[in-house]
């Protein structure tokens, strides 16, 4: 029996962050017993830079002391212990679609989740304060003040500082209602994304909904009066637990996931491509416009330049057949061409190839 079923693991992080409630929702998911503990600045960062090269939430402590980093990552070490893959489908091309929603919902849906908190005044006041009170409480400074440093830190790095401003928020609000919208429908026909049970890319959905989405006031009161099967679908996976779940796998591609393809290829790939370009230019800071939305001065990231090498790499590890019904699959819905529009990547010499114990790159170009 592997150690993290008899002894409660250590996960650091928040009670409204957005990946901590990713890893929480596996963990309950998989029945794997944790500890919740509010991840306290600035405490944490010497311990977490050292631990694993960078400060980033969540973390993950195990009982043998080493530490862990990034959710995609701890979730695929997680489950080799476990042995078996419960998490995505077996057929091949719905398993590859199902790491894609994933992957999907990390790294694109992001930025709209910490715009919802931050752009509107009662979302900002709600996180700020709750932020300060859980995770700075040993720092001697009034709340108000700690309040203010939130807000500016977040819009500063992740909504203002990263592409969003007056001119496109309209549309990045329009593409949220129609996620709210597709999910709606999905949801009001089967359980969970991918079948009868929880999949990995319901784990990766859990992100920008259990936290944001489904916990801050703006998009709350959106979901109540427009997708209350999405909000239901949150409290379902919260509740659910694998071993007791019954149920199986679509057998083809649901028709009400092809508009979430369609639109992977219109936003999700090209900003990944445009966004390699930027770092192998050097540019900090680029300009990029997709799917009807110009983003100015959004900030690069060598981490999703390393995300979009790893779907490329899942896809090369299929045997040829099964690399021919996802090609079929994903060029009927407009995402093949996306996928690889940017041909040889500027990846880092071995970069990521320590995760999930150390990781180099997630948090560069943040400032």
């Amino acid at each position: 029996m592997p150690i993290f079923r008899r002894s409660p693991l250590i996960l650091y992080g928040s009670s409204i962050s957005y990946f901590t409630g990713k890893l929480e929702n596996y963990f309950r998911l998989r029945g794997i017993p944790y500890q919740f503990q509010s991840m306290q600045f600035p405490a944490m960062k010497h311990t977490l830079e050292d631990a694993v090269g960078l400060m980033q939430m969540p973390a993950v402590q195990l009982a043998d002391g080493r530490w862990m980093t990034d959710t995609t990552k701890i979730i695929d070490w997680f489950e080799a212990q476990l042995g078996g893959n419960p998490l995505v489908p077996d057929d091949p091309a719905l398993a590859f679609v199902c790491h894609l929603l994933e992957d999907w919902a990390d790294e694109w849906w992001w930025r709209p989740a910490m715009h919802y908190r931050w752009h509107y005044p009662e979302g900002a006041r709600f996180a700020s304060r709750h932020l300060a009170s859980e995770l700075t409480g040993a720092i001697r400074l009034p709340l108000w003040l700690k309040c203010r440093y939130f807000m500016h830190r977040q819009r500063r790095g992740y909504t203002t500082g990263d592409g969003l401003n007056p001119e496109n928020i309209p549309a990045v609000e329009a593409q949220v209602h129609r996620l709210f919208e597709q999910l709606q429908n999905t949801f009001s026909s089967r359980p969970f994304l991918m079948g009868a049970k929880p999949s990995l890319a319901d784990i990766g959905f859990s992100g920008p909904f259990f936290r944001h989405f489904a916990l801050d006031p703006v998009p709350l009161t959106i979901l109540r009066e427009k997708a209350p099967a999405v909000l239901a679908w949150v409290k379902r996976l919260w509740e659910a637990r694998l071993d007791r779940t019954e149920g199986g796998w679509c057998t083809h591609l649901p028709a009400d996931l092809e508009p979430m393809l369609e639109d992977m290829g219109r936003n999700y790939l090209p900003y990944l491509c445009a966004n390699a370009e930027a770092v192998r230019s050097g540019r900090r800071r680029f300009d990029v416009e997709v799917d009807g939305v110009f983003y100015r001065r959004a900030r690069y990231s060598h981490y999703r330049v390393w995300c979009l090498s790893e779907l490329r790499s899942r896809f090369a590890r299929l045997g040829e057949a099964d690399q021919q019904a996802v090609i079929s699959l994903l060029e009927a819905r407009g995402c093949w061409q996306p996928l690889w529009r940017t041909r040889d990547l500027p990846l880092l010499p071995s970069q990521e190839a320590e995760l999930p114990f150390r990781g180099g790159t997630k948090m560069i170009g943040v400032n």
